[in-house]
């Protein structure tokens, strides 16, 4: 992992580029951010359908932002971790390994498989069928054999007296994905179904139905919807390697080449050896996979500095959460009252009142579990919905608490009897946990501004406003 990073600094420092070429837009702690880099960060972020756009020297202040904060994740280590070393190198590889497969490697696999479905046909064309089927196990009675008989021979009558065969699948066949389509069954090939049942088929002419006849799985009456050759390759070769890409064979061509690397090399590498060689290779060659390659890598580390440091903290500070709202509470003020509560059904409308008086005293964050203990030990008698609501969306808390006169009760199936408990609060929360997620929110992002003056502190950073002009316009 050290080589990488040393690899990646190496590269983004842009030693063998021609400093003219690309000047260098910032230091942070004596690194160089060459202005290639900005640019690409600050177009990928500032691209058409982004809403909230910035301006090239807002975007520098929260690119240093970013820049410190990836400074603090290596100065604490984080790379090292073995978590983020392997998500690292599953993200890294994903970008990596296909390249290293050429591309006369993939059409010449293409190629083949193509060869290998002209081979399968045996020389004969592709059919198209639609069947009506009836199922007949093969421990199936004498008795229940007959019966099968008896109606697949009934159906086929219906068709010769000129039934729609399409209808009749639909009515009648016990092959319920191909009955929906009115019995059409995919184009097949030798050796792709039934030998009964390829038989019979190939026997036919288009629009021409078969008499019913018995496979290893029942009876069938088969309609002949079309036949072709197969399209020539240039026609399937797009189709053909997408299936080839689903099935992973460009990994596994990937695999054999580093393999193949591995083997021959003197001395003896690893496979991640080899891909850590090839990942500065080419980034090297190609700038953008370079930048792209660097975003995940210093991603992932500002993301586990943010968790450890910021994110986590902050959720679990109950003191500093309500500290925040109490200091902040004017801004969650809303314009029309939400209810805070508990909205139940019950089976028997004696459990109404008795709902309420079990919960007299108990803490809201209790209510649950007591009617569960109470009332749903054995079945379920109270069905039950706590949490906070704004008006509208719920009809029976605006018709019960909220007191609209134009909303109307809406119980549930079984469960005629509706009730609310709890606490209409008019100008605003009353706690933070009324909001907690936008409370949380907010404080995470209040300790990250404060994380980053500290940075700020801590490491040196420049600006060089002359480059910076430069960017996107050079």
């Amino acid at each position: 992992m050290k080589k990488i990073l040393c690899s990646f600094l190496f590269l983004v420092a842009g030693v063998g580029v021609n400093a003219q070429d690309d000047p260098i837009v910032m230091h942070v702690n004596g690194q160089p951010v060459p202005r290639s880099e900005f640019e690409y960060n600050y177009n990928k972020n500032n691209s058409d359908g982004v809403l909230d756009k910035k301006s090239i020297e807002e975007y520098a202040q929260l690119f240093v932002n970013y820049k410190l904060k990836v400074l603090a994740a290596l100065d604490n280590h984080l790379d090292t971790l073995s978590s983020y070393q392997k998500e690292f190198r599953q993200y890294r590889d994903q970008q990596i390994r296909p390249l290293l497969v050429p591309q006369n490697a993939m059409e010449e696999e293409c190629q083949k498989y193509y060869n290998q479905m002209l081979a399968s046909l045996q020389g004969k064309e592709l059919l198209q069928p639609a069947h009506i089927f009836l199922r007949v196990p093969q421990t199936a009675t004498e008795e229940a054999q007959a019966e099968a008989k008896t109606r697949i021979d009934s159906i086929y009558q219906e068709i010769k007296n000129g039934a729609d065969f399409a209808e009749l699948a639909q009515k009648v066949s016990q092959d319920p994905g191909s009955a929906a389509r009115g019995g059409l069954l995919p184009w097949i090939g030798p050796n792709q179904t039934l030998k009964e049942f390829e038989d019979v088929a190939y026997s036919l002419e288009v629009n021409q139905v078969s008499e019913p006849f018995l496979s290893t799985v029942g009876y069938h009456i088969i309609k002949l919807m079309g036949k072709k050759p197969l399209e020539s390759y240039d026609e399937l070769k797009a189709n053909i390697r997408n299936y080839l890409e689903r099935q992973g064979l460009e990994n596994q061509l990937a695999t054999q080449i580093l393999d193949s690397i591995a083997q021959h090399s003197s001395p003896q590498k690893t496979v991640e050896e080899i891909l850590d060689e090839e990942t500065e290779r080419l980034c090297a060659q190609d700038e953008e996979l370079k930048y792209l390659v660097k975003e995940y890598h210093d991603g992932l580390l500002l993301f586990e500095e943010c968790s450890r440091n910021i994110w986590e903290p902050a959720s679990k500070d109950t003191t500093g959460l309500a500290s925040y709202f109490k200091a902040n509470k004017k801004k969650y003020a809303w314009k029309e009252p939400h209810f805070r509560g508990l909205v139940y059904y019950c089976k028997n409308q004696a459990d109404v009142k008795a709902v309420k008086k079990c919960l007299k005293g108990v803490p809201e964050d209790k209510w649950t579990t007591k009617i569960r203990e109470q009332f749903n030990k054995d079945s379920v008698t109270v069905r039950m919905e706590r949490r906070l609501f704004k008006k509208g969306e719920n009809a029976n808390v605006d018709a019960l608490a909220l007191k609209d006169k134009s909303a109307k009760l809406n119980p549930v199936k079984d469960y005629p009897y509706v009730a609310v408990v709890g606490k209409v609060l008019k100008k605003g929360p009353e706690k933070w946990t009324d909001i907690s997620n936008q409370v949380v929110t907010d404080y995470q992002r209040q300790r990250e501004d404060e994380y980053v003056a500290k940075l700020r502190k801590r490491y040196t950073f420049e600006i060089h406003e002359d480059v910076l002009k430069t960017v996107n316009n050079h």
